[in-house]
């Protein structure tokens, strides 16, 4: 198993995104929904519902109207769950590009669900983070730190 990794330029230079296929739906599970049919990516109980991570197919044959038709990136590198910089290094470079983006951070990855459409726009953005500009963000995201 890989080691966790904390450092901000390790975690830009290894961050590895690797897009999913399929398009995946944000959806509000009524109360009551048997969710137990289904096999969400992602489950996130608010206050005001249960919000589902799912493919677009599941979503729609469940009936569950959906609010973002997604595509879903991971970051195959081993992020420590306490590292400082990561998410806003790679939502920065995703805001620069125009692309909103929804993040969910699992105990080993970082999970990105952004519009479809934006999908391979996203993928180039990541990619040139990791590849070209990881050490200056990294110096300006430490900047703000000191």
């Amino acid at each position: 198993m890989d080691r966790d990794i904390a450092n901000l330029r390790a975690l830009l230079r290894a961050m590895e995104p690797l897009l999913h296929p399929g398009v995946y739906a944000y959806c509000e599970a009524p109360p009551g929904t048997d969710i137990s049919v289904l096999s969400p990516v992602v489950t996130v109980r608010e206050t005001e519902g249960l919000t589902l991570v799912l493919p677009e197919e599941q979503a729609l044959q469940a009936g569950l109207p959906v609010r973002l038709r997604a595509a879903w990136i991971t970051l195959t590198v081993h992020s420590d769950l306490q590292a400082v910089g990561f998410t806003a290094a790679f939502s920065g470079a995703l805001a620069k590009a125009g692309i909103s983006c929804n993040v969910v951070a699992g105990v080993h990855h970082d999970h990105i669900f952004l519009p479809v459409d934006q999908a391979q726009r996203a993928l180039a953005a990541l990619k040139a983070l990791q590849h070209n500009d990881s050490e200056v963000l990294a110096n300006s995201l430490f900047r703000l730190h000191e």
